[in-house]
């Protein structure tokens, strides 16, 4: 299921777009200013952010500037800032589109879906220092040496790559990787997985996992 988030201060259309969000089968997430927000994105695995520019406490770029450089969320600009100069300087920033208000829900939808047609197309290819993960060939490598892992080290290292520089839980690694697949174990098995992986990332390059003390693991600088 689709993640996304709404960061959008006008709390009737908030909220209408959550309704009309869940019915076509997305989880959603809501926030009404710069700081909401910031803390929605930490602790949600969003996938597409809309995003206003006009906030309470600050503008929708601050927000999208300090986390396009760390995750793979694509923003899509919701706002009545019209003007030439807002655009250009939200295509420059990297957002996949930008809709001025008012709008149509329909289109909208459209418009989510095309954004997600795209990321599909992108190549699944995932880099951070040395360390390359290629995702359709299920393949690691670190400084060009093929690693050999598990299809639950893989997939471990997969969700944490994906959410580079995000704290994620044992929990939820938990649900993600051995859940989904319908092997239900505790907590420990995501620890002894966890230390293999930094075992066999380590003999080639340094530690990319770091423990967040009762919070789960952090992968990235």
């Amino acid at each position: 299921m689709t993640t996304i988030g709404i960061i959008e201060d006008d709390k009737q259309l908030n909220h209408a777009i959550k309704l009309l969000l869940e019915k076509n089968g997305y989880k959603v997430f809501q926030a009404y200013c710069v700081h909401e927000g910031i803390q929605m994105i930490k602790q949600e695995n969003i996938q597409i952010l809309l995003l206003d520019i006009g906030l309470p406490d600050g503008e929708g770029f601050e927000i999208y500037k300090y986390f396009s450089k760390d995750t793979n969320v694509s923003v899509i600009f919701l706002t009545a800032k019209d003007d030439e100069v807002d655009m250009i300087k939200a295509y420059d920033s990297g957002c996949e589109d930008y809709i001025v208000k008012p709008f149509s829900m329909k289109i909208l939808l459209k418009r989510i879906e095309v954004v997600l047609r795209r990321n599909e197309n992108k190549s699944n290819v995932l880099k951070y220092n040395h360390l390359e993960m290629n995702v359709d060939r299920r393949e690691v490598k670190v400084s060009g040496t093929p690693i050999a892992l598990t299809n639950n080290e893989f997939d471990v290292l997969h969700l944490l790559m994906r959410n580079k520089n995000r704290v994620i839980s044992k929990t939820l690694i938990l649900e993600s990787v051995w859940d989904a697949k319908e092997q239900y174990v505790d907590e420990s098995s995501v620890t002894v997985t966890i230390s293999r992986l930094r075992k066999k990332l380590d003999k080639n390059s340094k530690a990319y996992i770091k423990n967040v003390f009762g919070s789960g693991y952090h992968f990235g600088d």
